[in-house]
């Protein structure tokens, strides 16, 4: 599907892409990315309508900010559409989080995701992290079923952490659908 070169990422048919660090000034650029991305939720029935001033988004993009400032934050760039996907990785309960990933419609399912998912998972490694654990949906047939491609399981929250636990609350009492909000984990190899 893709291969490695020079830290670009070559695919056939739509030419290159390359992974860089993102910086604090990316921040409107994720928010642009993630509502893109979000579009295929609505088709789905799950429409998040909460405004721009809602204590949900704000988190949501202060995590992102210091995702961006701790430079764990990756942002997939094509040669002629600029920033394309991004992957933000921070900290629950002293292990690595995926905090946010998304990637544009028109660029879904060419393997953006994953490369930058891999990615998320080597930065996760270098700061110690053993495992990266993540928030998704568990009904939808490209969440979860990515996510368990890529080494992920469904955890039960007794094996979660209290930030995590918060963090997952908070998402129930705000997004739609929360009887189908899961936490995921993947054990990272030791280095």
């Amino acid at each position: 599907m893709f291969r490695r070169l020079s830290g670009l990422f070559l695919f056939e048919g739509l030419g290159r892409f390359a992974l860089r660090s993102g910086v604090v000034g990316d921040l409107a650029t994720l928010g642009e990315i993630d509502a893109d991305a979000g579009a295929i939720f609505e088709q789905e029935g799950l429409f998040l309508d909460l405004p721009e001033s809602h204590e949900f988004p704000l988190a949501e993009r202060r995590r992102w900010k210091e995702c961006l400032a701790a430079r764990t934050t990756l942002v997939a760039v094509d040669d002629s559409s600029g920033p394309i996907g991004f992957a933000a990785v921070g900290r629950k309960d002293g292990e690595a989080y995926l905090a946010q990933l998304s990637v544009r419609q028109r660029f879904m399912r060419l393997g953006i995701g994953s490369a930058l998912l891999e990615a998320a998972c080597e930065i996760a490694q270098a700061f110690g992290s053993r495992t990266l654990w993540l928030t998704t949906y568990n009904h939808l047939r490209w969440n979860r079923p990515f996510y368990e491609r890529h080494r992920f399981v469904v955890m039960a929250e007794s094996a979660c952490g209290p930030e995590l636990l918060n963090e997952h609350a908070i998402e129930k009492q705000w997004l739609p659908s929360p009887h189908e909000r899961v936490v995921m984990r993947r054990k990272l190899l030791a280095r």
